[in-house]
């Protein structure tokens, strides 16, 4: 119940917003041909970035070289500007007090915006089950 009542206030207050930076930034990388792989992540995180309770941003583990490569163009095209995206609602989330704990997250959320490549949402519980490196999670354990 709580992580229902958690991703309400989320939604309302940064998920449309921040869900829809990051499908802009898939649409983006849907127009450059050569950018299309990007949009995957994109998508995948305006999804994530929605309603984040209850799921967790992981390791994959099989993650190489084409993950870092893929990570630079990633920051070059579109990880710069979610970025400042984020940074610019934790900062309008900050001037609240309600707000405060949610502008923590947004920041959290801004370092997978930097680099999504060789991590993948999952659940909170698969990712225990599976014993998963956790690399962000919008909640405390």
């Amino acid at each position: 119940m709580l992580r229902l009542i958690l991703n309400i206030l989320w939604f309302v207050l940064a998920g449309v917003e921040l869900a829809l930076a990051y499908a802009l930034a898939g649409l983006v990388s849907i127009v450059f041909i050569i950018t299309i792989p990007l949009a995957l992540p994109a998508f995948r995180l305006a999804w994530y970035s929605l309603w984040p309770f209850g799921r967790v941003v992981v390791e994959k583990p099989d993650a190489g070289a084409g993950s870092l490569l893929a990570n630079i163009v990633w920051l070059v095209v579109v990880g710069w500007w979610l970025a400042v995206a984020h940074l610019a609602v934790a900062l309008l989330l900050a001037i609240t007090i309600i707000g405060i704990p949610f502008a923590v997250a947004v920041l959290k959320l801004a370092g997978l915006a930097l680099a999504p490549y060789g991590k993948e949402v999952v659940t909170v519980e698969e990712a225990h089950h599976r014993d998963l490196t956790v690399v962000h999670r919008t909640e405390r354990a």
